[in-house]
Formats: structure tokens, C-alpha cells, sequence
């Protein structure tokens, strides 16, 4: 059966780059925003820890989304001089926008050919993702071509809540106007994507797996298994 919608993960389902360390740009920003308090080696260090103490209390499945401001007070800057923290706050949002951002991402194979498809066909596209910063996944698929084709995106930091919570699933339905039990959901990950598309009584859950560590938590058994962007589109 057509579905009424289609909503897709961004990480892991839309796009994906190679691991990498934290920007070096990102590291001169901070090292010039807080006039030189802390060397870039200790900056480097805190964005280092604190990504690895956000994945952690992410891994907790927390249903709600920390703000721009606290993921940088709670995870790296806790322990920096007054007035270098002061400048973190003060630009927290850019900052956040910054480390979020991968030069190296790339539609995965097949996304591009899907989501023209579903388009053609009048399936209305959304996008449903966890994230420190949905305005540069927002900006990525604009800059690849496929930003116009989605209707509804909904990122965690702007929701307030985040996957498996399933308001982030019912965020775009409503948006859309149309009922969870006629969509798709693609993600990459059992134990937030097709746990949260379980409880939000999604139709058809459908699974895309990624390189990314997907143990623990609820191990929720998808609809369907594709490998890629043209598995995906086969199945309409």
C-alpha cells in the first residue's frame, strides 16, 4: 500500500560523513571567542570529553532534548574560566550550529532517487532526527538539492523532545495531516528509530542500518531491512 507519508532519520538514513575529530575552525573560533583563556589542546580536550559525556547521557534514551546553552554548560565548559564560559553562553546557539556541521556529508546512495520518486508520486517527505543542531542538517539537504522536497523537518533541539519519544514522530504527522498508521518511517537505529515508530503506532517501520553503535535500549524488530536508498525506493 502507498504510503501517506514517508519520514526519514537524517544521520544514518538521508546522509552520512566519515568519522572525524572536531573541526579544527570550530577550535580557533572558541580559542579567539574567549581571548585566548584556555590553549587549543584543553579546547580540544573538553569538545573531545564533552561529546563522549553527550553520547553517554544520550544513550540513556532521555525523551527530552537539552537546549544549546546546557549541552555546552553540563558537557565542556563546566570546569573553564568565568569569562570564557560567559563567551560560550553568549554564543552558544552559533557555537552548537558549528559542531553539529560536517563538511564530509553526503546523501547516502539511492536518497536522492527515492525521494525524487516518492515526490513524483505525491507522497509527502519529512524528516525526523536527533540532533544538536537541525538548522545545519537543515542547511546540508538545502545545499544538496533535496531540501525543497521535504515539507515537514523536525529536529530535537527545536522540539524540545527527541527519539524513541514518539511526540517527534507525531510532531510531523500532525504537521502533515496525516495519521501515524498510514506513514513509513526509515531509521537506522532499532533502539531509538524503530522503538520510538512502535510507539507512535507507526504503519510501516523500516530499517536502514548504519556503521553506528546500535546496542542496549529497546530493540525493536522493523517492517523491513534496506541497505540503501534504492532498496528503499523498490519497496514502493
Amino acid at each position: 500500500m502507498t504510503p501517506s507519508a514517508v519520514l526519514l532519520d537524517f544521520g544514518g538514513v538521508l546522509a552520512d560523513a566519515p568519522f572525524r575529530a572536531d573541526p579544527p575552525e570550530l577550535v580557533l573560533r572558541l580559542y579567539n571567542l574567549t581571548d585566548g583563556a584556555l590553549t587549543p589542546g584543553r579546547i580540544q580536550r573538553s569538545l573531545i570529553d564533552g561529546a563522549a559525556r553527550y553520547a553517554s547521557w544520550r544513550d540513556e534514551d532521555q525523551p527530552d532534548e537539552l537546549p544549546h546553552l546546557d549541552v555546552w554548560e553540563r558537557f565542556v565548559i563546566a570546569d573553564w574560566p568565568r569569562l570564557a564560559q560567559a563567551r560560550v553562553r553568549a554564543n552558544a546557539t552559533r557555537l552548537s550550529y558549528d559542531w553539529a556541521w560536517r563538511d564530509g556529508w553526503t546523501l547516502r546512495p539511492g536518497i536522492a532517487e527515492f525521494l525524487a520518486e516518492a515526490t513524483g508520486r505525491g507522497i509527502p517527505l519529512a524528516v525526523v532526527s536527533n540532533t544538536l543542531c537541525g538548522a545545519a542538517h537543515r542547511d546540508f539537504l538545502t545545499k544538496a538539492g533535496v531540501g525543497r522536497l521535504f515539507r515537514v523537518q523536525i529536529y530535537s533541539d527545536e522540539a524540545g523532545v527527541r527519539k524513541p519519544n514518539p511526540q517527534m514522530i507525531w510532531n510531523a504527522t500532525d504537521a502533515l495531516g496525516v495519521p501515524p498508521a498510514s506513514c513509513w518511517f526509515v531509521g537506522d537505529s532499532r533502539r531509538r528509530d524503530i522503538a520510538c515508530a512502535r510507539r507512535a503506532d507507526i504503519g510501516t517501520a523500516i530499517l536502514m542500518p548504519s556503521p553506528r553503535d546500535d546496542t542496549g535500549g529497546d530493540q525493536a524488530t522493523p517492517d523491513h531491512v534496506v541497505t540503501d536508498g534504492h532498496q528503499l525506493q523498490n519497496l514502493l
